[in-house]
């Protein structure tokens, strides 16, 4: 029978109805702000309810352990730039399990003198070491985007085998923890340091461009590690929330690795059989067809229909608003004008939509790779931003190039390609662009926004 208050299992399930109904709205870009609103409401409701039907030791300092948080994640989340949100994604991921492993190292100590049933240690043992390489994991994949870290693939001689080693010893001390005889604190803390190194060495080989993929997954293991903590703890609300985020997570794993045309395990492991997960590589010297913004300006204002591919180097230039700009003039002229996006586009699914939403371009102007495709042949000039991956031909024709069988947006069937870059060095796959040699192709050189702005004064000038 359980002893917590009705009004608060009614109050625990509203708050689940609520996080279910957040994930709906965070689904679509009209009513994804409605549904974070709604979400993080009922987690502040959820947070409160303790204080008022539980006798809690120690408030005052877990009231001051609220407020601190609060207030470096509210100063954070203000200051932290739209580039930067995977980064910052990273450390709330990596928190989060550092938290549910923690508390579950806590319970350890209650849950052995009171002798509780094997399932409760197996939940036990499955949040700390969970929870632990979500920790240390996250702090690498952070490490590796905000570059304190080389962001190419970290091997050495011997990491299969090490890494494998210490994952077969947190499985056995995983094991032995389960068990009512062989329950400890000590040992719940030597399965967290497990927990800890096997984190770091399975980020380590990740290569800068599947990093973000990396964070999906790490994501739903904190889910998992959190539905465990509810279970522990007999939270419902935990039990419920975390099962979201795991269940979610691991979908946006396996989508954003589809759209990459990679599977998970090629994502983690690639690099240990030398294999896919590349970083940046050296500049070609190649000789293209580069132009000013004048003769850019010229073509695009002979042009009938026009299709913008932006990509991370335009959220690098914050140049969205100016982008905008430059769209509004076109279409003033007549121009059909409308925006291609990867599913991947930037870093992370949606970066580019909530990028573009900031600078108030209309969602009718988005459209998706499936949606778009097929207009490719169809239209006069594709103006690329930034992006470069994602509109790399090696994809369909380069069996050995490690992007192939990646869906990709088809720019290289339009008419006329007219490239903003800052300079010919290859995107976070490491190899060229041949599409950036191609005849038809124009490339303009330099910083997204000052390009940008010289090509919008240049089309009003026309």
């Amino acid at each position: 029978m359980s002893t917590v208050p009705t009004w608060v299992q009614l109050v625990y399930l509203g708050c689940a109805v609520a996080f279910i109904l957040a994930l709906k709205g965070l689904a679509g870009p009209r009513t994804a702000r409605a549904g974070n609103l709604l979400g993080a409401a009922a987690a502040a409701v959820a947070c409160a309810v303790p204080f008022l039907h539980l006798d809690l030791d120690h408030v005052g300092l877990i009231l001051g352990a609220v407020a601190l948080g609060s207030l470096v994640g509210a100063v954070g989340a203000r200051r932290v730039q739209m580039t930067q949100m995977p980064q910052m994604v990273a450390l709330f991921n990596g928190v989060g399990g550092g938290a549910a492993a923690l508390v579950a190292l806590l319970e350890l100590e209650h849950l052995v003198e009171d002798g509780a049933p094997t399932f409760y240690l197996v939940a036990t043992a499955f949040t700390i070491l969970v929870g632990s390489v979500s920790f240390s994991g996250s702090v690498v994949t952070f490490a590796k985007l905000q570059e304190l870290m080389t962001s190419r693939p970290v091997t050495f001689p011997g990491l299969p085998v090490v890494f494998g080693l210490a994952a077969v010893a947190a499985l056995a001390v995983g094991v032995v923890l389960s068990t009512a005889s062989g329950a400890s604190v000590w040992l719940g803390v030597g399965l967290a340091l497990l927990g800890l190194a096997v984190g770091v060495l399975l980020v380590l080989p990740v290569g800068g461009a599947d990093v973000p993929i990396v964070i999906s997954l790490l994501n739903a293991f904190t889910g998992l590690t959190v539905a465990a903590g509810g279970y522990v703890l007999q939270n419902v609300v935990l039990l419920v929330a975390g099962t979201l985020v795991g269940a979610s997570g691991t979908f946006l794993t396996l989508l954003m690795a589809g759209a990459m045309g990679r599977s998970v395990s090629n994502i983690l492991f690639g690099a240990l059989k030398g294999g896919s997960t590349l970083g940046a590589g050296e500049a070609s010297d190649r000789p293209v067809r580069s132009a000013g913004p004048e003769d850019v300006a010229i073509l695009l204002g002979y042009a009938d229909s026009v299709l913008v591919v932006p990509g991370y180097g335009l959220a690098v230039a914050q140049a969205q608003h100016t982008l905008r700009e430059l769209v509004e003039v076109l279409q003033a002229r007549g121009t059909r004008v409308a925006y291609a996006i990867h599913p991947v586009a930037g870093r992370m699914p949606g970066h580019m939509n909530v990028l573009l939403a900031e600078a108030q371009v209309p969602y009718e102007q988005l459209r998706e790779m499936d949606d778009v495709n097929g207009e490719f042949k169809q239209t006069d000039v594709v103006l690329v931003v930034g992006a470069n991956d994602v509109v790399n031909p090696a994809a369909r024709t380069s069996p050995g190039a490690p992007i192939y069988g990646m869906p990709i947006l088809d720019v290289d069937e339009a008419r006329q390609v007219v490239f903003l870059k800052r300079s010919m060095r290859p995107g976070f796959a490491g190899i060229e662009n041949e599409l950036l040699f191609d005849p038809k192709t124009t490339l303009l050189f330099g910083d997204a926004k000052a390009t940008l702005t010289k090509l919008l004064g240049a089309t009003k000038a026309l």
